[in-house]
């Protein structure tokens, strides 16, 4: 495992070496990815709240499994209303301020 001797970092300036600067190419698709992983989690683990296997989901919404799966790993972003469907599928709900 790989420390910092407990030296405290700007992380602004970690994510500008590993991933370029704020609003390059390279940043913005990380920040992509990011939250795409991030969202996915989300979802997964309102799923299992909900005590709903990914197979189960997947019918509510009329896809399949490997669907799900793809979205709780980042792998793929579901569009809009799909994930509309999946949150309603949940028994949650979403805010927009």
């Amino acid at each position: 495992m790989q420390t910092n001797n407990h030296k405290i970092v700007d992380y602004d300036e970690v994510l500008d070496a590993k991933f370029g600067k704020e609003g390059t190419p390279s940043r913005i698709e990380a920040e992509e990815k990011a939250y795409a992983f991030y969202t996915g989690q989300i979802i997964e683990q309102a799923r299992k709240k909900a005590g709903m296997t990914q197979a189960k989901l997947a019918e509510k919404i009329g896809s399949n499994k490997s669907y799900i799966s793809r979205i709780e790993t980042g792998r793929t972003e579901p569009k809009v209303s799909t994930f509309y469907r999946i949150v309603s599928s949940l028994g949650l709900s979403v805010e927009l301020t």
